[in-house]
C-alpha cells in the first residue's frame, strides 16, 4: 500500500459522491426519458434514429442493472486510489471523467431548458467533489496535470463506460 498525505475523502469520496448522484439518476431517469422522448425526437432531429430507439429500450430494471455495474467501476477505482494514495491513473482518470460528465449533464439541460436527470447534484455535488478531491491530490503533490487529450481521453472512457454498463446492464435485466 502506498501511503500520502492524501484525504481518504479525496479517494473513497468519489464512490460517495457517485452515489449520491446516481441515486437522483436512478430515481428519474427511466420515467423522464419516457415522458421527454417525443419532444426530444421532435426539438433533436438530428440525433440518428439507432440512438432514440436505444433510448425508447432502456427500461427501470435494466438502468438499475447498469448502475449496479457502474458501481462497480466506481467503486474499483476509488480503491485503485486509496490503495495508491491518490496516485493510480485509473482513480485520477475516474475522477476527471466524474467531473467532466457532471458538465455534460448542465449542458444537456441547458440543451432541454429544463431540469434533466443528473443535472441537480452535478452542480450541488458532482463537480464540487471533483474540484475538491483535485486539489487534495494537487497539494499532496500526486495530481496528473490534465491536458487537452486527458480531457477527450476522460470524457470518452466515462462514456465507454456507461454504454459497457447499460450493454451489461440489458443482459441481466434480461435473465430476472
Amino acid at each position: 500500500m502506498t501511503t500520502s498525505n492524501v484525504n481518504p475523502l479525496a479517494t473513497y469520496g468519489l464512490f460517495l459522491a457517485w452515489a449520491v448522484h446516481d441515486a437522483e439518476e436512478l430515481a428519474f431517469g427511466p420515467r423522464w426519458l419516457r415522458e421527454n422522448l417525443p419532444g426530444l425526437r421532435e426539438r433533436f432531429p438530428g440525433v440518428p434514429e439507432a440512438v432514440w430507439r436505444a433510448a425508447e429500450g432502456v427500461d427501470e430494471r435494466e438502468f438499475a442493472a447498469a448502475v449496479g455495474v457502474m458501481a462497480v467501476i466506481v467503486g474499483a477505482a476509488a480503491a485503485a486510489g486509496a490503495r495508491s494514495g491518490g496516485r493510480s491513473s485509473f482513480y485520477q482518470g475516474a475522477l476527471a471523467g466524474f467531473g467532466l460528465h457532471g458538465l455534460v449533464h448542465l449542458a444537456q439541460a441547458a440543451a432541454v431548458r429544463d431540469v434533466t436527470p443528473g443535472s441537480v447534484t452535478s452542480p450541488l455535488v458532482v463537480i464540487p467533489f471533483s474540484l475538491w478531491a483535485r486539489g487534495r491530490l494537487r497539494r499532496a503533490g500526486v495530481l496528473r496535470p490534465v491536458r487537452l487529450g486527458g480531457v477527450v481521453t476522460g470524457l470518452a472512457v466515462a462514456a465507454g463506460a456507461t454504454v459497457v454498463s447499460h450493454a451489461v446492464g440489458r443482459r441481466i435485466a434480461a435473465r430476472f
